[in-house]
């Protein structure tokens, strides 16, 4: 298992990140169903202030464990040091979710050493359910190892996906959707990426793809999935950089059949 870096206080990076996710998932739950105030960022693409108030709490926590890494975050300006390590945080992964009530959603918290993802947390406050990986440890659920399924075709597959926030992208997935359906076993619109890859790393998806997805949200997913036995590419199969890419996330098998499928009926 690959070594983190120490804090200033002496403690695991894997302790660290787990304590800063357990204290701004408290914020989610807290304010869950609140009013709120909510700001557009696009059509249906939102920030809320509950978002502000954790991503303050992670950067807060992490800033004084490990004041000298950089660190990025999907609604504040990145903090830049010179050092080799940055953290990355989606405070609230799921926001439309979370501001319609549906209890679907996670904060999010990875640690880079250049292009190498460390460490991931997706936790999901309302469940108390922490999916964790470390680079060479396996992926866990709650301190219990998970693997990813081991369907073999797309047919028999419970899928999931998200249609993101450009309509082109959102309407080529829908089409290619029309395409696979109705021979498949069945598909969920998630409306949370991370969990989605989540998901796909313990075996509650047997796939999980979105044709655009951020840093704040693929770098602890890749890890969870490929410490889970899976593999997460782009779509054209190639190894994704920890910055915007699109994802299929699920065991060798099934990934290697929907690649067939997409090369075979692009939706285009």
């Amino acid at each position: 298992m690959t070594a983190l870096p120490t804090s200033t206080g002496g403690r695991d990076a894997l302790e660290v990140a787990t304590e800063a996710s357990r204290e701004a998932g408290e914020i989610l739950k807290t304010h869950f169903r609140e009013d709120r105030q909510v700001r557009y960022k696009g059509r249906a693409n939102i920030v809320t202030d509950v978002d502000l108030k954790a991503e303050k709490s992670l950067r807060d926590f992490v800033q004084r464990e490990y004041p000298h890494h950089n660190i990025v975050s999907e609604e504040s300006e990145p903090v830049e040091n010179d050092s080799e390590y940055t953290w990355i945080f989606d405070p609230l992964d799921g926001t439309n979710n979370y501001s319609f009530g549906i209890p679907h959603f996670a904060t999010v918290t990875a640690l880079t050493k250049g292009q190498d993802v460390l460490l991931g947390i997706v936790y999901d406050p309302l469940r108390d359910e922490m999916f964790a990986a470390v680079q060479g440890g396996g992926t866990t659920v709650n301190g219990k190892a998970a693997s990813v399924t081991d369907k073999k075709v797309v047919t028999e597959s419970l899928i999931g996906l998200d249609l993101g926030y450009i309509d082109e992208i959102g309407n080529e997935l829908l089409r290619f959707m029309s395409v696979l359906w109705p021979n498949l076993y069945a598909f969920r619109i998630m409306g949370s990426a991370a969990l989605g890859m989540a998901y796909a790393a313990c075996g509650r998806l047997d796939i999980y793809f979105h044709a655009l997805v951020y840093p704040w949200e693929i770098g602890a997913g890749k890890l969870l999935v490929t410490e889970a036995g899976g593999v997460l590419t782009d779509w054209e199969g190639n190894i994704p950089a920890v910055g915007e890419s699109s994802i299929i996330a699920s065991n060798q098998s099934v990934h290697a059949d929907f690649l067939r499928l997409l090369r075979e009926r692009t939706p285009r």
